[in-house]
């Protein structure tokens, strides 16, 4: 099996949370003796070969970000030059996101079954996971620990060429918290949360608090 990877992330690779789940994600399918071939659709210098590719692979999977319910700007046009296929090419997909619970990313997963009917290929699902915000923010065996699990995604897809067994779906981990997690990760999100999140933007060379509303 050899696999079309494209990441759909904005991000170019070394901030792209995205592009650290495919390192451990594609670990996983050589493990299986599968290869594949990675493209960044953030580097437009790649689109012209990405779509040569799209137009050849029978076996493709998009990696992507989901930003507050909405698909990547930048993906969406490269999408859009697309030429549908309708040869039986196999379409999977890894939607990413910060937020935690699964139902976060639901909206995200029916675009994507639309889209693979709109590009003629036949949706092989999709790999569903929150919390990913922080990747990128650690480095060595702390962000290893993070990504880890994303191994033997790898090595499920690479063995079954889809994303619709029973791990797959366990993977995304809790649709809704519980009541009482909700009020208490609320809790933490107006305190240490609000704390930490100014600390990166000061550090991102932010001058303003993140609150800051000039225009009301």
């Amino acid at each position: 099996m050899h696999v079309l990877i494209i990441n759909g992330s904005p991000r170019v690779k070394k901030y792209s949370n995205t592009d650290k789940i495919l390192d451990s994600f594609t670990s996983g399918m050589k493990e299986t003796g599968a290869g594949f071939t990675q493209y960044e659709v953030s580097d437009r210098k790649q689109w012209d070969e990405i779509r040569k590719k799209f137009s050849e692979n029978k076996n493709i999977l998009i990696a992507l970000p989901l930003f507050v319910e909405c698909i990547p700007g930048l993906l969406m046009e490269f999408l859009e030059s697309l030429e549908p296929k309708n040869d039986g090419t196999k379409l999977a997909f890894i939607l990413q996101s910060g937020f935690a619970e699964g139902v976060q990313l639901r909206c995200g997963e029916e675009f994507l079954k639309m889209l693979s009917e709109r590009l003629g290929c036949e949706y092989c699902g999709t790999l569903i996971k929150g919390n990913n915000f922080s990747i990128r923010l650690f480095d060595g065996e702390q962000r290893d620990n993070m990504t880890a699990p994303y191994i033997e995604m790898g090595r499920e897809y690479a063995q079954n060429g889809d994303m619709f067994s029973d791990k797959c779906r366990r993977f995304t981990g809790p649709e809704v918290f519980p009541f009482y997690v909700r009020i208490l990760l609320g809790a933490l999100m107006a305190t240490f949360g609000r704390i930490g999140f100014n600390r990166f933007a000061k550090d991102w060379g932010c001058t303003k608090r993140l609150d800051f509303r000039p225009y009301t």
